[in-house]
């Protein structure tokens, strides 16, 4: 049997699934790494865990699958995105823990040039807005704390990648050194037009062009792996952040089409076809993917906090034993209780964009449980993912008729019903909700011809759920009016 692995290093653990010709999963294994907190408001990964944990699993669910590595006909990667990763090129290895998409130490270095009126320029070059989230502030960041960065980086010492082109430099024994258009329009440094590295953006956030990775198109043959590794070279052939995999995943390929997942944060895509949409409602104008040189482009709400607050249920507040309890805690109780949590752990993502936010419950009672936290910790991820969709039809100005969902969130049945509610369009969870992954195997497995077209693929596609709307027009204006109010006690509280 010929399969296809795909390796999703996400922002809590990694992972890799092993598919079929038929986009089922044969075989999977995943791993937690190590979250670090070095002060409020700052996360860290240590590089080489990503690295260890990720190839541990890859050779984890092709022992399981009883697959030799010579039936795997390609590698596609997909990863937590704007995460920002600096090595030495001679030895390979970090010289600084990662910094993570949720980590907000340059938040001041953002207000500092959206004072000086750049905001505009940005946009206009890479489609997003000046934020922490992404990842030039937080490269500038380390070439000005690594001991004698900014001198190695100008000489060629040092490489720069976010997830992905740290995972294709290990696979590949160093030889690679790669990314793809939707991981580099991540950055603030690529400018999605042109689909090349911005010079005026590059000597804006002062940083070599020697640091940088090759742009390649998403699905593509990269290079192959050490033959060391599993013991026989095998082809890597697709890249995509993330959230954009898990939109070809969902095979949202026309324009109009959405999705989002349900991960540490949530992610909502809108496909906006061959055209950037530039965004007046403070979302992001992102490229999609870009398959045989034809870049597709989406609008994308990125909310910060999502699966992450259901963890704090769990490790901060030890209300549930698991992350996957908080349904039935949740489900014990009718309502909120009138209590409305506002997961602004990391700041606020979209439409806010607020860094100084900070998570905040509100109408607590003396009769106020456990239930009725976990109940708006839920119902506060709903509320975000509202808060993107409302700003997302005003800028693409379509009504939205449904919304694909995916990642392990979707899998809470409380929360996509309310979700369904709070929208007003059915939710629908398909059969495979492992998107993300199943998007990096599809790109990779149409460069290597495993699969004929997107036409092929497109039909694999079922729906295992749909989650009708229930509330009335008042009750969900009610939610959303209180939601609002809860909102806006949050906003700049840091």
């Amino acid at each position: 049997m010929k399969v296809i692995l795909a390796l999703d290093q996400g922002t809590t653990s990694s992972r890799a699934i092993v598919f079929n010709r038929g986009g089922e999963i044969v075989s999977m294994a995943q791993k937690e790494f190590r979250q670090i907190f070095p002060q409020p408001g700052w996360v860290e990964h240590d590089p080489e865990e990503i690295w260890s944990s990720q190839i541990s699993v890859a050779h984890e669910t092709l022992a399981e699958a009883r697959i030799s590595a010579k039936d795997v006909i390609a590698i596609g990667i997909t990863n937590q995105r704007e995460t920002t990763l600096l090595w030495d090129r001679a030895s390979g290895k970090p010289v600084a823990n990662a910094i993570v998409w949720q980590d907000r130490r340059t938040a001041s270095i953002c207000d500092e040039l959206n004072a000086r009126g750049l905001a505009d320029l940005i946009q206009k070059k890479t489609g997003l807005v000046i934020d922490a989230y992404f990842s030039a502030t937080k490269l500038a960041w380390l070439l000005d704390h690594v001991p004698d960065g900014r001198r190695r980086a100008q000489n060629g010492e040092l490489a720069f990648g976010t997830v992905d082109t740290w995972l294709a430099w290990n696979l590949s024994g160093g030889t690679l050194h790669v990314t793809d258009a939707s991981n580099a329009a991540r950055t603030l440094l690529f400018n999605i037009e042109q689909g090349d590295w911005d010079d005026d953006l590059l000597e804006l956030f002062n940083i070599p062009r020697a640091l940088l990775p090759v742009v390649k198109p998403s699905s593509a043959i990269y290079g192959a792996t050490s033959a060391a590794l599993f013991g026989t070279a095998i082809t890597i052939a697709g890249i995509a952040g993330d959230q954009q995999a898990a939109l070809f995943g969902q095979m949202c390929l026309a324009p109009g089409m959405a999705k989002n997942t349900y991960g540490t944060g949530c992610f909502m895509l809108l496909n906006t076809g061959q055209n950037p949409v530039a965004s007046t409602q403070k979302l992001l104008t992102t490229v999609a993917w870009d398959i045989a040189g034809q870049r597709s482009y989406a609008l994308e709400g990125s909310v910060f906090v999502a699966g992450a607050i259901v963890q704090w249920l769990r490790d901060g507040l030890g209300i549930i034993r698991a992350s996957a309890d908080v349904e039935t805690l949740a489900a014990s109780v009718v309502d909120n209780g009138g209590v409305y949590l506002v997961p602004a752990l990391t700041g606020l993502g979209a439409p806010h964009w607020d860094s100084h936010a900070r998570g905040a419950m509100f109408g607590l009672t003396r009769g106020t449980t456990a239930a009725h936290i976990a109940r708006a910790a839920l119902e506060g991820i709903a509320h975000q993912v509202a808060d993107v969709l409302d700003a997302m039809q005003k800028d693409a100005a379509v009504k939205l008729t449904q919304l694909r969902v995916d990642g392990g969130a979707s899998q809470n049945d409380l929360l996509m019903q309310f979700q369904a509610d709070l929208l007003g369009v059915p939710v629908i969870r398909p059969r495979i909700t492992e998107t993300t992954a199943l998007g990096a195997a599809y790109l990779a497995g149409l460069a290597v011809g495993y699969w004929r077209d997107i036409h092929e693929i497109a039909g694999q596609w079922r729906p295992e759920r749909v989650f009708e709307p229930r509330l009335s027009a008042q009750t969900r204006a009610d939610h959303r009016e209180r939601w609002r109010v809860a909102l806006a006690r949050t906003m700049g509280s840091a």
